[in-house]
């Protein structure tokens, strides 16, 4: 009977390959599964970034308005093509955290082994604070997607001998696309400073070949002669990028305890769009692990890298309590960090016996399945049905869509969300700001003829004069379940309060 050789087995010679194509579908599968899996309405945050979007013009643009603007840019295509639907505005999210869950799967790849690099993709890209940022529809993911992007075309260039021209291309063009979003200029910054410190970039950069180097630098200076040129003729426009645009001095320490409050909470009762805690425990002890396994290497570029993205991530948080997500970055690396270390060291116990290395498997799929599964479910379900997290976003848009078709008139501080009804369903939107936010179509009441009918989203102070409450639309998915409150006309008469 010939001797079977574990080591020439096809599924053992291509576990890898298979655990990667096993990871990529279901990453994929869930992202575009996010609006329906996950948070259903829509943030603040969210309405903002599309009102933005959507007001994006050429004229825009010319004029100054550069803030965010690829993204800005996606999300008003994708409402063009889509209409104004909650997976309109969180498409642009999706596709990019697409990008950069596969980006941080070659970024570890790269720094790491195998093994190693598909575990702690898998820990990474399907954690809580990585699921809601590709579900999110707002520009805040951009903050951790060009890091990473640049990141890993930096290692193409540094780890090859001889590295291929086009990457340093590529990696001009994707800083000064970077510069575009909020705070990126600190981090091409940091990154022009950290390759001039340290000693094994600063050798490689030295043998990079000059041409390249030299067309690279002239891109990367004409991006910014650009953007300085269009700060000076708009100044507003560095208060954006470098800041937020209702920063203020004395908020910086509040911010960043802010930002951090849900990273060190274990219970929900934080206000916030970020549940609690944002990264588990058990990912948490393993990037501490990662971080105190690789003091004795901390010159070396991935080790410095890590804990460097920490303090930056600390000082971009005092601008912007959001920014906190930032974090992902350093933690994917130490967590890969950590993971390396106990692999070696559990390994380390059966050296030379195959046998006792496949059966050791079994209880590292236990630990690292009870490390994915229930993050994964936090985010589902935590995202659902906490009352802190489900009141941090609107339904009503959702309401709106269903319930009221014909014609709509929107008024109110939320007018220039819900105009852009007016395009995407043929909605007639106006404003009327002395009867508050208010939207208006034609119904028919029971047993009666078409008639004029007011919807107001929100209960109003009085009843319209000559109308009466025909119906109250409501949802389940929030705390005050009445979005709409639907008037129809009955004949003459005066204002009344509204009914209860």
């Amino acid at each position: 009977m010939k001797k079977i050789v574990i080591s020439q087995l096809w599924l053992y010679r291509h576990r890898f390959a298979i655990g990667y194509v096993v990871l990529g579908v279901a990453f994929t599968v869930m992202l575009f599964m996010m609006p329906i899996i996950a948070q259903a309405g829509i943030s603040e945050a969210e309405m903002q970034s599309t009102t933005s979007s959507y007001a994006l013009g050429k004229e825009g643009i010319l004029n100054g308005d550069l803030v965010d603007l690829p993204y800005r840019l996606m999300q008003k295509l994708s409402i063009l093509v889509f209409g104004l639907t909650p997976y309109a505005i969180k498409l642009p999210s999706i596709i990019i955290g697409l990008l950069l869950g596969f980006l941080l799967i070659l970024l570890l790849n790269r720094w790491f082994k195998n093994n190693v690099s598909l575990l702690a993709s898998t820990l990474v890209v399907l954690s809580t604070p990585f699921l809601f940022l590709a579900g999110s529809g707002t520009s805040l993911i951009m903050l951790v997607f060009w890091p990473t992007l640049l990141l890993w075309l930096g290692s193409k260039i540094q780890g090859e001998n001889r590295p291929k021209p086009m990457y340093s291309f590529v990696f001009a063009i994707a800083m000064l696309m970077s510069i575009f979003t909020p705070f990126m200029i600190y981090f091409a910054v940091f990154c022009v400073v950290f390759v001039l410190v340290q000693p094994h970039l600063r050798f490689v950069l030295k043998n990079l070949p000059k041409l390249p180097l030299f067309i690279v630098a002239v891109i990367i200076l004409g991006g910014f002669a650009v953007l300085g040129i269009s700060i000076f003729h708009h100044p507003e426009t560095i208060k954006g990028l470098l800041f937020t645009t209702d920063f203020h001095g004395g908020e910086y320490l509040g911010n960043i305890a802010k930002g951090f409050a849900p990273v060190f909470s274990w219970h929900n009762t934080i206000e916030s769009v970020f549940l609690s805690p944002l990264i588990s425990l058990p990912i948490l002890a393993l990037a501490l692990i990662g971080l105190f396994s690789a003091t004795k290497g901390f010159f070396a570029s991935r080790n410095s890298i890590a804990s460097i993205l920490i303090v930056f991530t600390i000082v971009v948080t005092g601008f912007n309590p959001s920014a906190v997500v930032l974090i992902i970055l350093p933690l994917s690396i130490l967590t890969a960090h950590g993971l390396k270390y106990i692999l070696e060291k559990w390994y380390g116990l059966f050296p030379s016996n195959p046998y006792a290395r496949i059966f050791a498997l079994l209880p590292l799929v236990i630990l690292f399945s009870l490390m994915i599964i229930p993050g994964s479910l936090q985010y589902i379900y935590g995202y659902r049905y906490n009352p802190n997290i489900a009141n941090e976003f609107s339904y009503d848009l959702e309401v709106i869509r269903e319930n009221l078709t014909d014609e709509v008139l929107v008024a109110g501080e939320k007018f220039d969300f819900y105009q852009m009804l007016q395009d995407s369903m043929g909605m007639r939107v106006a404003r009327t700001a002395e009867e508050g936010v208010k939207i208006v179509s034609e119904r028919k009441a029971e047993n009666a003829e078409a008639t004029e009918t007011l919807a107001y989203l929100g209960k109003p102070e009085k009843t319209p004069e000559n109308y009466h409450l025909y119906r109250i639309v409501t949802s389940p998915m929030r705390e005050n379940s009445d979005v709409v409150y639907i008037y129809v006309k009955s004949g003459a008469g005066t204002s009344t309060d509204a009914p209860s």
